[in-house]
Order: structure tokens, then C-alpha cells, then sequence
């Protein structure tokens, strides 16, 4: 059974870590030391789970956490760090620092790195998260042991509730876009004016017009979804906005 190191500090290494072309040394001074930060941990880049839920939802839901008193958030894997890198910019992760533990040193330290021989990964992490405060771990939640690859409660949201049970999570808005649309730019403009993250799929480059028929009934764009839920138009957002 996976030991709870609530209440202990953080295992003191240092990530060998490639940043803006050159070679770097993170240390755990460095990471944690009068800092709140969120830590979460996975099997495996381009994994599925990790790549489809885990690492993409802390990175929408950062604005929040931080919003809720976190400085950081790490995520950490046993992978070299041109991995993590590319992960990372293959996701598009803009608000979470990747932490390439790639000789488990950090894991291993944490009493959680597990043998996933049987799968060709070798030693890799447990799937967790914590609440690390100035390198005091706080809270941690450990995935349950069981067979597989169980991911109840090391998620983002899971975080978010523990540090402010009323916090609302940021709404999922997806635009449907084309390069010469006004009506395009303008929907744009104006989710950018009420500080609204989107995710934006430009019609001839990320799909087709088949796309917007197939979701929304006809070709036309701008189409915005939010939360799952098309909204419509330019005109659509603009009224949805102002209620």
C-alpha cells in the first residue's frame, strides 16, 4: 500500500531540464521553497488518459487554482525532458511547468514509482497529485491500487474542490473559425474582452466545413460551443455575453 507523505517534505533532486535551448538544473529548492504549488504525477507522456485529460484539464483549470492562492503546477513523469517538451507543445500547455523526472529519482523518493515491465514502460510513476506549501506536502491524493490505470482522484477538479469547494471551473468554449471571416474575428475579439479562454479550430487548416455541418446542422462560421452547447453565431455570443 502506497504510503501518505502528508505532512513530510518533498524528496530533494534536481531535474536536469532543456529550457529555451540550453540545459538547466532544477532543484527541489528551487521548485518548492516559499511557494504553494500543485503537483501531479502520471505514468507516461502521449499516454492515453494523460495526454486526453489529466495534463489538459490542470492546464484550463490553472487560472483558477491560482486564482485559489497556488503559485505553480508541476507535472511530473518519468521522461526525459525533449519528451516532456514536446508533449507539452503537441497539447499546446500554456500554464503548467513540465518536471522531467527521468531517473524516477523524485518518484522513487516519493515512495511511488511503480514496475509497468509488462507493458514495456519500465519503472514509472503511480498517478497522484498533492498541495505542496514551501515544500511541506499539505494534501495527497493517490490513485486507488488497483489493475490498469485508475484516475479518480488525482484530477484537476478534484484539486480545485479541495482548495475552494465553491469555486466554479472555467466554461469549455470551442470556436469554429475561417482566416476571412469578420464575423470570426469579431466572436474572437469579444471573448477576449471578458477574459473567456477558447479553443479555436480554423475551418480549411484544423477541419473541414463537413465539421460544422456535421455539429451544427449547416457550414457556416462562426460556430461557438460552450460547455458542450452550441451558442451559434457572432450574434448568438454577443447576447449570450451580455446575460
Amino acid at each position: 500500500m502506497f504510503e501518505d507523505k502528508t505532512g513530510q517534505n518533498v524528496p530533494q533532486v534536481t531535474f536536469p531540464v532543456r529550457h529555451n535551448f540550453e540545459w538547466q538544473s532544477w532543484s527541489s529548492e528551487d521548485l518548492f521553497a516559499n511557494k504553494t504549488v500543485v503537483v501531479f504525477s502520471l505514468p507516461g507522456a502521449y499516454t492515453p488518459t494523460c495526454s486526453a485529460s489529466h495534463l489538459p484539464r490542470y492546464d484550463q483549470l490553472a487560472l483558477v487554482l491560482k486564482e485559489n492562492g497556488v503559485d505553480e503546477i508541476y507535472c511530473i513523469s518519468v521522461n526525459d525532458t525533449f519528451v516532456m517538451n514536446a508533449w507539452a507543445k503537441d497539447l499546446k500547455v500554456k500554464n503548467v511547468k513540465m518536471l522531467p523526472d527521468g531517473n524516477g529519482q523524485f518518484t522513487e523518493g516519493m515512495g511511488l514509482l511503480v514496475d509497468k515491465q509488462q507493458v514495456g514502460f519500465g519503472k514509472r510513476s503511480w498517478r497522484y497529485s498533492m498541495l505542496v506549501k514551501n515544500g511541506v506536502i499539505e494534501k495527497m491524493f493517490i490513485e486507488q491500487e488497483k489493475p490498469g490505470d485508475p484516475f479518480d482522484v488525482s484530477d484537476a477538479d478534484t484539486m480545485l474542490k479541495y482548495l475552494n469547494s465553491d469555486a466554479k471551473p472555467p466554461v469549455s468554449i470551442t470556436i469554429l473559425t475561417k482566416d476571412t471571416c469578420p464575423f470570426c474575428k469579431k466572436s474572437k475579439e469579444m471573448l477576449d474582452a471578458h477574459n473567456l479562454a477558447y479553443e479555436e479550430i480554423v475551418i480549411g487548416k484544423d477541419a473541414t466545413h463537413i465539421t460544422t455541418r456535421a455539429l451544427s446542422g449547416d457550414g457556416g462560421v462562426p460556430k461557438i460551443f460552450i460547455d458542450g452547447k452550441l451558442i451559434g453565431g457572432s450574434t448568438d455570443l454577443e447576447e449570450y455575453l451580455k446575460s
